[in-house]
């Protein structure tokens, strides 16, 4: 059944419900005028059914309309707001069966109270207009979301993996070369690989790389290193493997057109990602991780980024595939934050957050992340390497990697994360992603090293704006709403007084 007949039906249960009730008729007694039974109308009204013709000219000869009327996709003024609703095609971009919901469920409660319902929805769509807010920030949360219900783990996947590297007898257990990749896409699904395919296109300088559905070419930006172009080949890869066509054919999502274009990035991603850290292999290097007694500075990541010719990213995102799946570490959360050189501001772009909402997240109304975080301190110390190691074209004259832990007790909560993070140059900007993970009595007994003294600990809060904590250090503006929920308060407590007859002191 179309969206359009989808939409039809809604419409016509909408008016068949307000007209009925507006003459306070029983689904009894409309049966009895129709001909129809009490269960074949509630379907209607629900939307669930829509009748022919000769019984929507019976149902509006009881109701006191005419048939034109009730199949017109006109609604009344009362309903404007979930014509609105309708028209804007809200209902069909929401990926419901992901999240186990039937379409006929929004359906009935919408029905059941269609002006407040569409005056909700209407609310939360002007909001987003205010906010400027696109479909694609719609997508992403959605996906989002999607990830978060699944705790990121999703065994369809591993196992197209598993076929994958059976059927074309892929090594696992250490890094797959890049060429090796690309000689799979040639030779399985006929791509041509332009190795500098972007350099006569000085506009895509900052793409990785774009595929041509016509010719399978696959144009490569020159610049990318042995990881980057691993993981492109291996995207590409899992779009074929899985069968995923309705896609973007550049490396990062330009201008997302539906939630099925970013789920298929997504699929293609892990895809990637778990063909170049084979689950088994990633499996027992984690159980060596957790089994540490002391906290290496970080050697042990640096070495499996080395072995699989992972990136921080890509590595920090396996661990949250195989983390929680494999070693009941359902706690946790993942951070990318950006750092702009430029104007030293701080951004969060990418956020994961399994088992529930932690207590680090993005915030979008531009205020100072809290400088005690090791995602940010750890970019500072990045920055000031690179003060020291400059050319003259003020260019890195290398590629610094970082490494750092803290356990990170958040203000006046019970709440304290284990975040290993790793901060890394990239062109005109820097990068740290951050792995969290709640310490609770399950983490401590599975990470060995979580008891290691040497770990520094630091209480931190979200942003400067919302902190009461004082002399702090590392505050960046005052902690304005703050004092704003200090001024209400002696606002009320004056009015409470005011109010009770009792003088001012």
């Amino acid at each position: 059944m179309s969206q359009k007949s989808q939409n039809n039906k809604i419409i016509l249960g909408l008016k068949v419900r307000q007209l009925r009730t507006g003459q306070k008729l029983s689904f009894a007694t409309l049966s009895e005028q129709t001909g129809m039974s009490v269960s074949y109308l509630n379907e209607i009204e629900k939307g669930k059914k829509y009748p022919k013709e000769d019984k929507i000219q019976s149902l509006a000869s009881a109701l006191g309309t005419t048939t034109h009327a009730l199949m017109s996709s006109e609604m009344p003024q009362s309903l404007s707001a979930v014509e609105d609703l309708l028209q804007s095609n809200f209902l069909n971009e929401l990926p419901l069966d992901l999240f186990g919901i039937e379409m006929n469920k929004v359906v009935e409660i919408i029905a059941n109270a269609p002006m407040r319902v569409g005056a909700f929805i209407s609310t939360l769509v002007e909001l987003s207009r205010n906010y400027a807010l696109r479909e694609e920030n719609f997508y992403f949360g959605a996906l989002r979301s999607y990830l978060e219900l699944n705790n990121n783990y999703f065994e369809d996947l591993e196992e197209a993996v598993r076929q994958f590297v059976k059927q074309n007898k892929v090594p696992t257990g250490h890094s797959l070369p890049a060429h090796f990749l690309g000689s799979l896409l040639e030779k399985k699904f006929g791509y041509k690989i332009i190795e500098n395919g972007l350099d006569a296109y000085p506009e895509l300088k900052n793409i990785r790389s774009v595929f041509i559905p016509k010719t399978k070419q696959l144009l490569l930006n020159s610049s990318l290193n042995e990881q980057q172009r691993a993981f492109q080949y291996g995207k590409e890869l899992g779009f074929n493997a899985l069968g995923l066509k309705e896609r973007a054919y550049t490396a990062s999502l330009q201008r997302v057109k539906t939630f099925d274009e970013a789920l298929n990035h997504f699929k293609a991603g892990y895809f990637s990602a778990a063909l170049l850290m084979y689950r088994e292999a990633f499996v027992r290097d984690m159980e060596t991780f957790l089994k540490m007694e002391k906290w290496d500075n970080g050697v042990f990541l640096m070495q499996l980024m080395h072995k699989y010719q992972a990136t921080p990213e890509m590595l920090f995102q396996r661990m949250t595939n195989v983390l929680p799946h494999f070693f009941g570490l359902k706690k946790l959360f993942f951070l990318r934050f950006i750092h702009r050189l430029d104007t030293n501001e701080f951004d969060i772009n990418k956020e994961l957050h399994l088992d529930r909402r932690h207590q680090p997240h993005g915030n979008g109304l531009d205020e100072h992340y809290c400088r005690r975080w090791v995602s940010i301190s750890l970019l500072q110390d990045l920055k000031k390497l690179q003060a020291q190691t400059r050319s003259i074209d003020n260019v890195p004259l290398k590629t610094e990697t970082l490494i750092g832990i803290q356990k990170s007790h958040y203000f006046q909560t019970n709440d304290e994360y284990l975040c290993i993070t790793i901060a890394k140059s990239a062109d005109v900007r820097n990068i740290s992603v951050t792995l969290g993970i709640l310490i609770d009595s399950d983490s401590r007994q599975k990470i060995k090293y979580l008891s290691d003294q040497n770990i520094s600990s630091k209480e931190v809060s979200t942003t400067c704006e919302r902190c009461s904590v004082k002399s702090c250090e590392e505050r960046m503006i005052e902690p304005v709403y703050v004092i704003q929920k200090q001024q209400r308060a002696k606002i009320n407590e004056t009015l409470k007084k005011l109010f009770d007859n009792r003088p001012p002191q």
